[in-house]
């Protein structure tokens, strides 16, 4: 007869049971969540507009050229109540553009508290779109609790402007700050291997400087008085006041604080800033008069951006079978794949090259938001425009917020260039960085030692001190680089070889600057940009639709790559959740300060110059 088992072994087996139970209950009930969520996500209607309903534009989270269709993150908010962190830009301008000439649209309200980030030239399309719906004869409403830098900049557009009693404008200018490592990289021991060309090339100097150098500190400041410039006459010019009132503003904040006991509301209201002081209640009762009320919601009558969006896509024709495919190049550049956050080159690529192959597609828009990054991904990017030009396909570059070294590098073969008066661009330079820890292992007692069969055998570890020969293959290897990128821009914006060289060399210029210099064609966002490629391609207005082609990805991915960290650094997605100014800032920068080396030589086309805006 068997004996019995011991009670220990009973115990772990009923223990085992138990967790093979809970997991399969677990598999069980995941699959039918995901089913039922993608069955009633397939029944999702097509929202309805009603007459006589104001269009309410609320963003959240940061504005940006691309959102990636994402049914994972979509799926999950259904089951909770989190917010976008992102809103497509496109999405915003064209409702807008849209409900202008919708007679069920009598007014615009724009709430604008949860937006978070959003570059100038993005807030200025928005800014034009507000001023087409303005022209229409409907007028526009803005509400916030606080109004930060960017928050004003389209608040601004509007014909009335409402802030809380416990409220501000908040202005300050705009400002570059970045953290410098060479005293702490010192007393770690690593050593930086710098190689560049160009005077104004300042991406490197934050592990080989304290601070910012001469030259860096001029082309700065020049590029950040021209969008302070311009925003300050955006804003005079929509207010209908002076081109100074912003710097006014500021200037005077102290005494005026003084004069209301610290009433930032009462300032701004005198300052002509805002027109009204009132609670969001008394706001949505005015409004209630204006287009009636949704008891269900306890406000005034509205629809959401994105439903309206959705609406007008449907009642939209086709317009025929002819395409103008959008590619988006959002990002640090980095070799290969890329995910949310990086343009990969590869990717981009392949995206180009399936707009090549379609016999639909008759023209590229190539939009760009990236401040650069690996040379060898952006060239594989730029062959891809040059194959699009060869086959017959015009290509036009919309540059938006940043479009700086390799940002301008994969734009400079295109047909035509387009950016904002804002724009950040230029900074047409290459970098070489490699570091090296072998004094860092030293004090930990690591040595490194033997042999190679030449010279350059295991020369470029970092656990050992690079050598004077290969810091000069290295300097000719960059050398090299920056005449391609010279000659490139050269050929492509039809200019003599030795004028590119004068104002390349990484100096950093404003869209402005840049129409004036010859590197940019056109100054206009992306509605003027669509245009003039429209009429390189010979497509009548309404002739055609605008395809904007994203990356595959598979479903898996799709729904569970945030549970798993897939799409990005734990880092990266810390970093992007904190504030712009204080300890958040400096997050930021040490974020943008460690790019993906992963250049296959270690050469990069890279810009650390987005401005700080001011607010969160």
């Amino acid at each position: 007869m068997n004996e019995p088992r011991p009670l220990i072994v009973r115990l772990f087996n009923w223990i085992w049971t138990l967790i093979v139970f809970c997991f399969r209950a677990i598999v069980v009930v995941s699959v039918l969540v995901i089913v039922v969520g993608l069955w009633a996500g397939s029944r999702n209607q097509v929202p309805t507009v009603e007459n006589n309903i104001a269009l309410a534009v609320i963003p959240t989270g940061e504005i940006s050229d691309q959102v990636i269709d994402d049914q994972g993150r979509a799926f999950v908010r259904q089951f909770s109540d989190a917010k976008p962190a992102q809103t497509p830009l496109r999405m915003i301008v064209d409702a807008i553009e849209a409900a202008a000439v919708d007679s069920r649209i009598p007014s615009l309200v724009i709430k604008l508290d949860e937006m978070a980030d959003a570059g100038l030239p993005q807030l200025e399309e928005i800014a034009v779109a507000i001023q087409h719906f303005r022209a229409s004869g409907k007028p526009v409403y803005a509400f916030g609790d606080n109004f930060d830098q960017k928050q004003y900049f389209l608040a601004a557009q509007a014909d009335e402007i409402s802030v809380d009693p416990f409220g501000a404008v908040l202005l300050e200018g705009f400002s570059v700050y970045t953290n410098y490592f060479k005293d702490a990289l010192d007393k770690l021991g690593v050593e930086i291997n710098v190689f560049r060309v160009g005077e104004f090339k300042s991406a490197v100097e934050p592990y080989e400087r304290n601070d910012m150098s001469p030259e860096a500190r001029t082309a700065n400041q020049a590029w950040l008085g021209d969008l302070w410039s311009l925003y300050g006459a955006s804003v005079g010019s929509a207010r209908k006041l002076t081109p100074d009132a912003a710097d006014r503003y500021i200037a005077g904040m102290s005494a005026g604080l003084a004069k209301h006991k610290g009433d930032l509301a009462a300032y701004a209201l005198e300052a002509g800033l805002v027109n009204k002081v009132e609670t969001q209640a008394e706001f949505r009762k005015r409004m209630i008069e204006r287009v009636g009320e949704d008891r269900q919601h306890g406000s005034f009558r509205q629809i959401d951006v994105g439903s309206y969006y959705a609406a007008v896509q449907a009642e939209k024709a086709a317009g025929g079978r002819d395409q103008v495919a959008v590619v988006v190049v959002q990002g640090e550049i980095v070799d290969g794949e890329g995910d949310e956050m990086r343009a990969g080159g590869d990717t981009i690529a392949e995206l180009l090259d399936r707009a090549r192959r379609d016999d639909h597609v008759k023209a590229v828009l190539l939009r760009v938001n990236s401040p650069g990054g690996s040379v060898f991904a952006s060239e594989k990017i730029r062959r891809g425009v040059l194959a699009l030009k060869a086959a017959g396909k015009p290509v036009v570059a919309s540059m938006s917020t940043l479009a700086a070294s390799g940002g301008y590098w994969v734009s400079m073969n295109a047909d035509q260039i387009w950016a904002e008066p804002t724009t950040i661009t230029g900074s047409i330079g290459i970098f070489g960085l490699i570091p090296t820890i072998a004094q860092p292992l030293q004090k930990l007692g690591v040595h490194t030692d033997g042999v190679g069969t030449t010279p350059l055998a295991g020369a470029f570890r970092i656990d050992r001190p690079l050598g004077s020969e290969v810091k000069t293959l290295i300097q000719l290897q960059i050398e090299k680089g920056y005449r391609n990128f010279i000659e490139g821009v050269a050929e492509g914006r039809k200019l003599p070889v030795a004028q590119v060289d004068t104002i390349a060399r990484g100096r950093v210029w404003s869209g402005k600057a840049a129409k004036e210099l010859g590197l940019v064609d056109s100054l206009g966002g992306f509605p003027e940009a669509e245009a003039a490629l429209a009429t390189l391609a010979g497509l009548a207005p309404g002739s055609y639709r605008l395809n904007e082609l994203q990356p595959d990805r598979d479903l898996f991915k799709q729904l569970f790559g945030d549970l798993f960290g897939a799409r990005q650094g734990r880092f990266a997605t810390l970093v992007e959740q904190l504030p712009a100014t204080g300890l958040g800032g400096s997050a930021k920068a040490l974020g943008s300060a460690l790019l993906r080396l992963d250049d296959p030589q270690r050469v990069y086309a890279y810009c650390f110059c987005t401005p700080q805006l001011g607010g969160r």
